[in-house]
């Protein structure tokens, strides 16, 4: 039991002295932090202060021009992309699904990661797995609906069954919530959190409504101007420190 308990709290992230620009604009300065298994970190920050270039550098959308990404122990590169891929999800802002295709196909697409070019068919296995996921999202009755025809808090459902597919040590959650309404918004918090407890996956999350951070968060790192400005566990952050991290 002791043996087991010292690997699901080993750091799955480690990111060293990463930096990220786009253009000549800093976004990224020098971020280091180490995220263990199984723990749900909120990345709290105003708009612009690099929270989403963050979450993207832990999957390889962005390569950072300094430091590095570790990610259950395989350094990110071009060359490893592939393999990190298969270990982290994403849950997008808009849960970028696609309209015109129904609730399972847009599911079973979260296992195109696992695929070569040239095997693109759905196992059955695949697809029952999807039914799964979407019957633990609450979306069984809605398998062969076009997505288009769901709500906004129906799709993002979507987007984390989809992301779940692919059977992730890592969720990564770009702001999913943030064009939802209050109650929507707990729903689907509360979703991810049982993500966390239940199925062990690690969870790092970006938020810009602390009340919600305060909430979910076993842990809370705020981010102002492209630096970490704390990293606390969520019931040591003080009102003075949220209050920093918003002033211009």
């Amino acid at each position: 039991i002791i043996k087991k308990v010292k690997e699901r709290r080993r750091n799955l992230i480690n990111i060293s002295h990463i930096y990220k620009s786009f253009k000549e604009k800093s976004v990224l300065e020098d971020i280091s932090m180490s995220i263990k298994d199984g723990e749900f970190v909120v990345v709290l920050g105003s708009s612009g202060a690099g929270k989403s270039t963050l979450l993207r550098c832990m999957n390889g959308l962005y390569i950072p021009e300094k430091g590095s990404v570790e990610i259950s122990g395989i350094e990110l590169n071009r060359k490893s992309m592939r393999e990190i891929r298969k270990r982290v999800g994403f849950i997008f802002q808009g849960s970028c699904v696609v309209g015109n295709l129904s609730v399972l196909t847009n599911v079973l697409m979260g296992s195109l990661s696992k695929k070569n070019s040239m095997s693109l068919r759905f196992t059955k296995s695949e697809k029952e797995k999807a039914l799964e996921l979407l019957d633990m999202v609450g979306l069984s009755e809605y398998a062969y609906i076009r997505t288009d025809k769901l709500s906004g808090g129906q799709r993002q459902r979507v987007g984390i069954a989809r992301a779940l597919l692919q059977e992730p040590e890592i969720l990564l959650a770009d702001e999913p919530v943030a064009s939802l309404d209050p109650v929507t918004a707990k729903e689907i918090l509360d979703l991810i959190e049982k993500i966390n407890r239940e199925m062990k996956t690690t969870i790092i999350c970006n938020l810009h409504q602390v009340e919600y951070a305060r909430a979910y968060a076993q842990r809370i790192i705020g981010i102002r101007n492209g630096k970490i400005d704390f990293d606390e566990n969520t019931e040591s952050v003080t009102t003075r420190q949220i209050q920093h991290i918003y002033e211009n």
